[in-house]
């Protein structure tokens, strides 16, 4: 049975399903068309670097969902995805990239055939892999049908994990933990960032045992000095400094689940500002998962958060985190939950999050984060193992 290629039970993916169904008849939606390739791998498994051309699934209100896309991933699918052989369709590729024809004209043609020309159809027209294009040639195909936006509907199903998920994230979170070990291990002056980074990443797809490391769906972040002001810059050839902070966020990944990890060590003796502001943002960091309960709200945790770095005079204008599971690049949040002041989602067990609240000042920057599980009692349980400090390696 094509079951034994995906990552899940037919019963998980069985129980996904309901809750998108669930979901398309409060909006009255007929047919679901899904690209962002997390949902894609969340419904069916589909797993391949192909999420730069056009692909998606088909959800309908019966029946098993379909995959759509490029002829030469269609054995990919086969590969992949629980479905049967009759639920894996495939567009020509002299569709790909031309200039006188269009993938959404093949979907086009397939919804009407299956019925769906006079439909209401959820698109998501929020994700990095629907583009203007895509959407205008799929509307002029089905004339007839009301295209309407469902950005986030499967993602907001995907919010509390399940059993099998969360046994996938204390893979990718012990993955974390030896990542972030190694790079608080080999950080020294003299060392050049792009060879932290190469060890980094051996030590992120080595694993251990048999949790391989797959590809994190953010590459590593690794600035230092005034660079770790900004919060997204990478690496580059330079040598690590006396004298500096350098912060390493980086995420464990197995089966495409991440656990967010993020640590930082000073080389040399820090000034006195940054050990004030470490201690606060470790004391924010257990106050906010001491807060991050079931029955209580996202805000809560930001604002338990920012009590503590207010006294020492620090005042974030950015959110302190996100949900977080299973994705692909560019990006390893959900794009549902943040843990900001006004957002006002209550925690349910099985819920989790990137608790990152990082400090990026004028000219230096500092992140401890943790990867949190909202749990059925008491507070969050962290899933990584790494002390909760700025590291300082004299």
């Amino acid at each position: 049975m094509p079951i034994t290629h995906a990552p899940f039970s037919q019963a998980e993916y069985d129980r996904r399903i309901k809750l998108v169904r669930a979901a398309m008849a409060e909006r009255g939606i007929e047919l679901l068309f899904v690209t962002n390739p997390s949902n894609q791998f969340w419904l069916t498994g589909y797993d391949g670097w192909s999420f730069y051309t056009h692909q998606g699934v088909i959800l309908p209100m019966e029946g098993a969902p379909f995959w759509w896309g490029r002829f030469m991933d269609a054995n990919g699918a086969r590969r992949t995805v629980w479905m049967e052989e009759e639920n894996i369709l495939h567009y020509n590729d002299a569709m790909v990239q031309s200039d006188v024809m269009h993938p959404m004209e093949d979907l086009a043609s397939h919804l009407r055939i299956m019925g769906y020309g006079k439909a209401r159809i959820g698109v998501e027209m929020e994700t990095y892999f629907y583009t203007a294009k895509a959407h205008a040639v799929l509307a002029d195909g089905l004339p007839e049908a009301e295209l309407i936006d469902a950005s986030v509907l499967v993602n907001w199903q995907r919010l509390i994990k399940s059993d099998e998920e969360l046994r996938f994230m204390r893979r990718a979170a012990r993955i974390s933990e030896l990542v972030i070990e190694r790079a608080m291990e080999l950080a020294e002056p003299g060392l050049r960032k792009h060879d932290l980074v190469g060890e980094l990443y051996k030590t992120a797809v080595q694993g251990e045992e048999d949790s391989w490391g797959d590809y994190p769906a953010i590459v590593p972040m690794l600035p230092s000095g005034p660079d770790a002001s900004a919060p997204h810059l990478t690496w580059n050839g330079e040598a690590l400094k006396a004298g500096e902070a350098t912060f390493v966020e980086q995420s464990g990944c197995y089966r495409r689940y991440h656990a967010p990890l993020c640590r930082t060590v000073f080389l040399g003796k820090p000034p006195q500002h940054m050990i004030d502001a470490s201690h606060a943002l470790t004391e924010g960091l257990n106050a906010g998962i001491e807060v991050a309960r079931a029955g209580n709200r996202a805000c809560d945790i930001a604002r338990a958060l920012n009590v503590e770095l207010a006294k020492v005079g620090i005042e974030r204008p950015n959110r302190a985190g996100y949900a977080v599971g299973c994705s692909y690049p560019p990006d390893w949040g959900e794009h549902t939950v943040s843990i900001r002041d006004t957002d006002e989602t209550i925690l349910e067990p099985g819920m989790t999050f990137h608790f990152m609240p990082g400090l990026w000042m004028d000219d230096w920057g500092m992140e401890t984060t943790e990867t949190i599980l909202i749990t059925e009692d008491g507070p969050a349980e962290p899933l990584c193992k790494v002390e909760r400090k700025l590291f300082i390696k004299d």
